[in-house]
């Protein structure tokens, strides 16, 4: 299956463009703490379409981008020469050794709905080791009822793998590996009816619930704290 699945990809590799999608991914990212000098991980790259957009916004940072089509990767490393804050690799991410590489932010852009789902647990096991403690993973999908929707009337577009992710088959996969849902929206790309989801899971116990939300008093606070103040 898997050689099925790479073979699939190095044909698909030439159908792949930008497109407001990937334009609304990143800007997605950027709201959710994506910094300029952060060291990215983009898992899925494909042949490089979303890799250039977040490139050149990590204008101080460095992205690392994996497919696993080596055809894709040939062509995004001609694609993308004029960028130095890119390391393309063409491997299955899952056994990929990334040595003490450790990242920022994960992205995967429309990805996990092509894995298969067998793979999410040991997807996200590798996942948890290679993102900081402070980190965050971002992961944009179709909306699940969306892509249902897409397999009974229109599966001609679909890929070799395209399964819906709905909520509860992501937690089963991230949450034993110390991951929970910090943000999911369902928002709308294409349709109005809301086709896509992006999700942004952060590690437990990196909240420091110390910290109180001082309010500043309104200007009815103030007179009645003034008022009570004269009467005692």
């Amino acid at each position: 299956m898997k050689e099925e699945i790479i073979n699939y990809y190095n044909t698909f590799a030439k159908k792949q463009g930008i497109n407001k999608r990937h334009h609304s991914i990143l800007n997605k990212v950027i709201t959710c703490g994506l910094k300029k000098d952060d060291n990215v991980l983009e898992i899925g790259c494909g042949i490089g379409t979303f890799t250039s957009l977040i490139a050149k916004y990590l204008e101080n940072g460095h992205l690392t981008s994996i497919d696993i089509s080596p055809e894709s990767i040939i062509i995004a490393k001609n694609k993308l020469s004029k960028f130095n804050n890119i390391q393309l690799i063409a491997d299955d991410v899952t056994t990929y050794n990334f040595g003490n590489l450790l990242f920022d932010v994960i992205v995967l852009p429309d990805v996990l709905e092509h894995i298969p789902i067998n793979l999410h647990f040991n997807l996200f096991e590798k996942i948890s080791k290679i993102l900081k403690p402070m980190g965050f993973v971002f992961i944009h999908i179709p909306n699940p009822e969306y892509l249902d929707w897409c397999i009974i009337n229109t599966p001609k577009v679909l890929q070799i793998i395209d399964q819906p992710i709905h909520t509860t088959e992501l937690v089963k996969s991230t949450y034993p590996h110390g991951f929970y849902i910090d943000e999911l929206k369902t928002y709308s790309v294409w349709v109005k009816d809301c086709d896509y989801q992006y999700i942004v899971l952060r590690k437990s116990k990196q909240q420091d619930f110390t910290i109180i939300i001082e309010e500043k008093p309104n200007l009815f606070s103030k007179i009645k704290y003034k008022l009570n103040a004269k009467r005692k």
